[in-house]
């Protein structure tokens, strides 16, 4: 144990009571006493205890009623309960109640050392993974910015959350496709249930179906047992695929039929699993492309197209960068445990007029670099280095023969309009002009880029 915790006793019997009090201090414990059950509930009202020896039957309020009152509290302490009657229904409500174990009289006192010992850093564990996911939800599930762009944004999640519909996000690299995902399921009916995410593109395709569909003992080479896939661990929550456009031709047939069918077969099994899970799935790829392509089933696609999220890169939200430079900081400093600084001017106006091709992401990472050279407390124009343009001699490197002909051009011809959206200030007269087209077409090519 990293220390030894307080703990209180409460026992009617003056004699077991000293007793156990003068055993526990001799390992090292703080030991509080309480001679009945009223007693013992004004010591864990007023002291913070991390574990309690409670005898089932005591004067004025029984162990049970104790543990009803601990049920309701945000951190209740390790409870053992001490009885006589190990194989009683009161030994079998304690447990349900929230007892961490119960043990038997005469007491053992080296069980029951163990016993405690073992209660109490199963609270610490479970209190600092409920701190570190309290921590990490906020961090994960922010959403910063006031453009109109994000307001369009909080809307259409506040809208989408409130049903089980299939969503799709879409957006470039870094612009927190999953943040939104977070987002959806935190405030979705789902929200008590657990979010999965996969990463498709992680993920050998060799073994993405197992890891999404689970598999019996002996279904393939080191299949030593049983093992339930992502989509039977996130039952009653959420299912995140994210980068769904990698999805093998196998594994993307398997999917439609979940999306159909709402059920699953493990591998080695001809057994039918009853599915209650909602997906939502994230890509930056060209879907439409890829279905020309023959890349990407056209019937999944429209399976998953149900209700379609598209992020906003960062250069078409340059009022939100600033906000979201400060929030960045403020989140980077605490987990570096440094000073928060402040942004000078001329470092303001580096953040807010670079393009940020890598968007949120690659502002996290300048920021992230920024605060640790800035040693004044403030970030100089000098601390923000800004990644390199791609130069014409490498340009071709954004591309990649999977993209196909039809892929490059669509991605070539979606970073000119969002260029000149960006140039004209979201103007889409101005818009057009700058690429010399007239405003039906450049609609037109909005609605198919998903650029609305």
């Amino acid at each position: 144990m990293r220390s030894k915790a307080s703990v209180l006793i409460a026992e009617d019997e003056a004699q077991a009571r000293e007793s156990l009090r003068a055993l526990l201090e001799d390992e090292g414990y703080q030991v509080l006493c309480a001679s009945d059950g009223m007693e013992a509930s004004r010591v864990l009202g007023q002291s913070t205890v991390e574990a309690a020896l409670i005898d089932i039957r005591m004067p004025h309020k029984d162990g049970l009623a104790l543990l009803r009152e601990l049920k309701d509290s945000p951190a209740p302490p390790a409870v053992l309960i001490m009885t006589a009657y190990g194989t009683s229904a009161l030994a079998i409500e304690a447990m349900a109640l929230g007892a961490y174990d119960y043990i038997t009289k005469p007491l053992d006192f080296e069980e029951l050392r163990i016993q405690l010992q073992r209660a109490i850093e199963d609270r610490r564990r479970t209190s600092e993974l409920e701190a570190y996911r309290e921590e990490d939800a906020q961090q994960e599930s922010e959403i910063v910015g006031n453009s109109p762009a994000m307001q369009k944004l909080y809307k259409l999640i506040g809208q989408v959350s409130a049903t089980d519909s299939t969503v799709l996000i879409r957006g470039e690299s870094g612009t927190g496709k999953e943040v939104v995902a977070r987002a959806i399921h935190r405030h979705s009916l789902r929200a008590s249930r657990r979010m999965v995410k996969v990463n498709c593109a992680s993920i050998p395709e060799t073994l993405l179906e197992a890891e999404l569909f689970g598999h019996e003992r002996g279904a393939f080479t080191g299949a030593s047992q049983r093992r339930i896939g992502k989509f039977e661990y996130s039952a009653g929550g959420t299912l995140f695929l994210d980068e769904i456009g990698d999805l093998a031709p196998a594994t993307q047939v398997k999917l439609l039929r979940v999306l159909q069918d709402h059920c699953i077969e493990r591998l080695g099994s001809n057994i039918t699993v009853p599915l209650d899970v909602r997906i939502i799935a994230a890509t930056n790829c060209e879907l439409e492309s890829a279905v020309r392509d023959g890349r990407f089933r056209e019937d999944l696609y429209y399976r998953l197209n149900v209700v379609t999220i598209h992020m906003p890169p960062l250069r078409q939200r340059r009022e939100d960068i600033l906000e979201l430079a400060h929030f960045l900081l403020r989140r980077s400093a605490a987990r570096m445990k440094m000073q928060v600084p402040s942004i000078s001017d001329e470092a303001k106006e580096l953040l807010y007029n670079n393009d940020w091709p890598g968007n949120v992401r690659e502002l996290e990472h300048c920021l992230e670099r920024a605060l640790i050279l800035s040693r004044s407390g403030v970030i100089l124009g000098e601390h923000v280095e800004l990644s390199a343009s791609p130069s014409p001699a490498n340009a071709l490197s954004s591309f990649s023969l999977d993209d196909g002909l039809h892929g490059a051009i669509a991605k070539l011809e979606r970073g000119l309009i969002e260029r000149a959206l960006a140039s004209a200030g979201g103007n889409r007269t101005r818009a057009a002009e700058l690429l010399k087209i007239n405003r039906r077409l450049l609609y037109d090519k909005l609605r198919e880029h998903g650029l609305e």
